[in-house]
């Protein structure tokens, strides 16, 4: 199928833009959630606030074969994955209305996946999600009581229990949260304290694409290949500089149950 013109990909040097023989593109969503036409404008309903669908929505075509899922991929796929999605975070954040870029990834239509090629999509908002907006003011008030990062804590607990480790590499470590929302949640993060997802660095990348790698072919290997959703959580863009009290982070979290009644 034809897509949109692509806003990005990896290619041999010297092939057209839009061409075969890529082996990552980006590209707008066809049905986009979101479009940069215009200024964003707000405005009220009675109580009620509204804002006008601004922003880029875009899909990033992690490889041209079809088959594959991530846990499939070579460590040097996962890595020019990475690269692609912090390339264009990089891009997007040149818009200065746009305060927030939330990268995901649906498998599997239990998840939410539309499309059966292997794809993560790439929202930039001129908004700041809300559960964003809660896990900065509860990591604000950990730092303000403690002095410290509330994810460097858990990092330090995680590595010193052992009990919910699920891999450490040089950089980066993975782990289920002491209170998971589902079975299996597992969550990513740099060893060292980082905010901000698109200012990572070549060794990160290569270190973070094997930590990947693994603990998605371990949670495919374990639980039969389950449908799963994987965020990757950052900082605002609203001009602050580093942030002390938030953690980039990766969260993954297997379609293994369904919440009714008491969830």
């Amino acid at each position: 199928r034809s897509t949109p013109p692509e806003v990005l990909s990896y290619r041999p040097t010297n092939t057209p833009r839009d061409s075969e023989g890529w082996w990552l593109r980006t590209v707008p969503n066809k049905f986009p959630a979101l479009r940069q036409e215009g200024p964003p404008k707000r405005s009220g309903e009675g109580m009620y606030d509204r804002i006008t669908g601004y922003g880029a929505h875009e899909v990033l075509i992690e490889s041209p074969d079809h088959e594959h899922t991530f846990a499939d991929l070579t460590v040097d796929q996962v890595q020019e994955i990475i690269w692609g999605m912090r390339d264009r975070c990089v891009e997007l954040q040149k818009d200065k209305q746009i305060r927030y870029i939330l990268i995901f990834k649906n498998w599997g239509s239990e998840a939410g996946a539309s499309q059966d090629h292997p794809h993560c999509q790439i929202i930039a908002l001129p908004i700041v999600p809300k559960q964003v907006q809660e896990e900065l003011a509860g990591a604000s008030k950990y730092f303000e009581y403690k002095e410290r990062c509330c994810y460097c804590d858990m990092i330090q607990q995680e590595l010193a229990d052992g009990n919910r480790l699920v891999v450490e590499s040089d950089l980066f470590v993975s782990f289920m949260p002491f209170a998971s929302r589902s079975p299996f949640e597992t969550w990513i993060l740099p060893k060292e304290h980082s905010c901000f997802f698109d200012q990572i660095q070549k060794n990160q990348v290569q270190d973070l694409s094997r930590i990947l790698k693994t603990t998605l072919s371990l949670i495919k290997e374990a639980l039969g290949d389950p449908a799963y959703n994987f965020v990757i959580h950052t900082t605002p863009y609203d001009g602050t500089g580093n942030v002390p009290y938030y953690h980039w982070h990766i969260e993954i979290t297997p379609n293994l149950t369904r919440s009714a009644g008491f969830e």
